[in-house]
């Protein structure tokens, strides 16, 4: 079983900037592919594979949001810029184990974290 603990949500005003961070955690020795959610329709935001080479992301928030890992480690961050109203959601954090790569839906991956709320203000 892996566990998924997300963080860095909050409220910003429009046009300002937010970091997430995802940490997995559970079977030693294994690098994930990860990768980032939002709202009630878990729409596709980001995904990074798990040597972090490559990266991939939804049209809303190509050019603005940033997704990278640190090292080998199962830690995920989202660095989110030039944020609007319409970014406001619950952020989910998501773990590829079996699934194949390069997945950009919800159900291409295995494991999820509880999400954490970004309010972005006009």
């Amino acid at each position: 079983q892996v566990q998924v603990v997300e963080s860095g949500g909050g409220l910003v005003q429009a046009g300002g900037s937010l970091r997430l961070s995802c940490e997995a955690s559970g079977r030693t020795g294994v690098t994930y592919a990860m990768g980032w959610f939002r709202g009630k329709e878990r729409e596709f935001v980001a995904r990074i594979s798990w040597s972090g080479t490559n990266t991939y992301y939804g049209d809303s928030v190509k050019g603005r949001f940033i997704i990278s890992r640190d090292g080998a480690k199962n830690t995920v961050y989202l660095q989110m810029n030039s944020l609007k109203p319409e970014d406001t959601a619950v952020y989910y954090c998501a773990v590829a184990d079996t699934s194949p790569p390069g997945g950009r839906t919800w159900n291409t991956f295995d494991y999820y974290g509880q999400g954490t709320q970004v309010t972005v203000s006009s």
